[in-house]
């Protein structure tokens, strides 16, 4: 059969290079009628080479189409687990996720499968947190898994309507929740409405969410490398967020509850401050909060911290080392529900570390870098050199005021400016 090259295929292979071996996880959400099924069928039959395993939670109200899957079906593993005559899998979720992603990582480690991808098909539910949470709180998934990305398929005809539907006191909209989530919206079903009809759904989606690319589509043909390896969830790819791209200071449409906003803050900011007011905006709105992503520069660390979040599940680490060259900043993203612009920018603002007190600090210090020190060690005095001040490491509570390198040892730090610690060589 002849495989048809789609206009995005290259663009979407492009972004998608990653030392990172394990399989990479989709999740698809998308409103009823949206075409979540058309795409699903065309995964697990089109000729596309790769080998994919769609998960369908049962619970929803879209199904594969029966006749397709037996006409296309080579075997059938177990009772949740069918094998393409395309080489993908096709699964249904009747209990818990995790006992389904279970059995494809024992097929995997066995050697009796090997995958390219998995699609999670989330219908029926708006907000793909808790399908989310399971890459981050199971051991054993994590170890062959991970999330990849989130994608919202719009239907173009009939957005619109469903992004302004009136609910009831208490109640989400999920078409718009959908869109807030979404790492790649697919803009499908642009054959039924007009360029200037799309040009207004675009600036519509992108009032709510302006973090996420936006792709058109019609009858949801879209390559694999579409909805596979976008790199949603990537720290790496938080690392490479274009200042431009954060620019937000657009103009929005709609005063509307779901908005979107991004920070970059010069300068450095203390640890403790930030994790107190990270922990504050997750306690207090971690359910309005969507999504959250950033690159902080903190003070006294040489690498960029980096870190993703869900509502309340949070993920973060030290990345790469700053460049001696690169301005050291930090950038922020939010996505979420009655977000108070104005009130976040203030707050993150005073964690930035008051340069002032800091050079104070250096001035009290008692010896300069590259000073020849003694300094005390369990073994008795050792002799070295101070390679850093106010050094400080993940874990620690303060800021030490000397690294130092012993002549016949480690790189140590020293507590406290006190002679009977860190002595000058004599």
């Amino acid at each position: 059969p002849k495989v048809h090259q789609h206009p995005f295929s290259n663009q979407c292979a492009a972004m998608a290079e990653n030392s990172d071996t394990r399989v990479p996880v989709t999740v698809l959400t998308g409103f009823l009628g949206s075409g979540k099924t058309t795409l699903l069928n065309h995964l697990l039959t089109a000729t596309h080479g790769k080998k994919l395993a769609v998960i369908e939670n049962e619970f929803g109200e879209v199904a594969i189409d029966d006749a397709l899957l037996a006409k296309n079906t080579k075997m059938q593993a177990d009772e949740e687990i069918i094998e393409m005559m395309n080489g993908c899998i096709c699964c249904t979720v009747r209990q818990d996720l995790i006992v389904v992603l279970k059995k494809l990582a024992k097929r995997i480690a066995a050697g009796v499968l090997k995958l390219d991808g998995i699609v999670i098909e989330t219908t029926g539910m708006a907000d793909p947190a808790p399908v989310a949470q399971t890459f981050f709180v199971d051991e054993e998934v994590q170890a062959f898994a991970r999330l990849d990305g989130i994608v919202t398929l719009v239907d173009a005809k009939h957005i619109e309507q469903h992004l302004d539907e009136e609910k009831p006191e208490g109640a989400e909209n999920e078409a718009v929740e959908q869109v807030a989530f979404a790492d790649r919206m697919l803009l499908n079903k642009t054959d039924l409405v007009t360029e200037e009809d799309l040009v207004r759904v675009e600036a519509r989606l992108k009032s709510i969410n302006q973090f996420a690319p936006i792709m058109r589509c019609t009858r949801s043909s879209v390559s694999p490398d579409c909805v596979l390896n976008i790199k949603g969830f990537d720290l790496k790819r938080t690392l490479e967020m274009d200042p431009e791209f954060l620019n937000t200071d657009g103009e929005h449409m709609h005063d509307q509850t779901v908005t979107s906003l991004s920070i970059i803050q010069p300068g450095v900011v203390d640890l403790q401050s930030v994790q107190a007011w990270v922990g504050k905006i997750l306690q207090e709105k971690g359910a309005d909060i969507f999504r959250m992503k950033g690159v902080l520069a903190i003070a006294d660390y040489d690498k960029k911290y980096v870190y993703q979040a869900v509502h309340m599940i949070f993920n973060g680490s030290f990345d790469e080392e700053w460049q001696p060259d690169e301005v050291r900043q930090s950038k922020l993203v939010f996505i979420g529900k009655n977000l108070d612009h104005a009130e976040l920018r203030a707050a993150f603002a005073e964690c930035v570390v008051d340069e002032a007190k800091r050079a104070k600090m250096l001035e009290s210090l008692r010896f300069a870098l590259g000073t020849l020190v003694e300094c005390k060690t369990g073994g008795g005095w050792e002799k070295g050199q101070i390679v850093k001040l106010l050094y400080k490491e993940a874990g620690m509570k303060s800021v030490a005021p000397y690294q130092v390198k012993l002549d016949k040892g480690p790189l140590i730090y020293v507590p406290k400016d006190d002679e009977r610690l860190c002595r000058k060589a004599v």
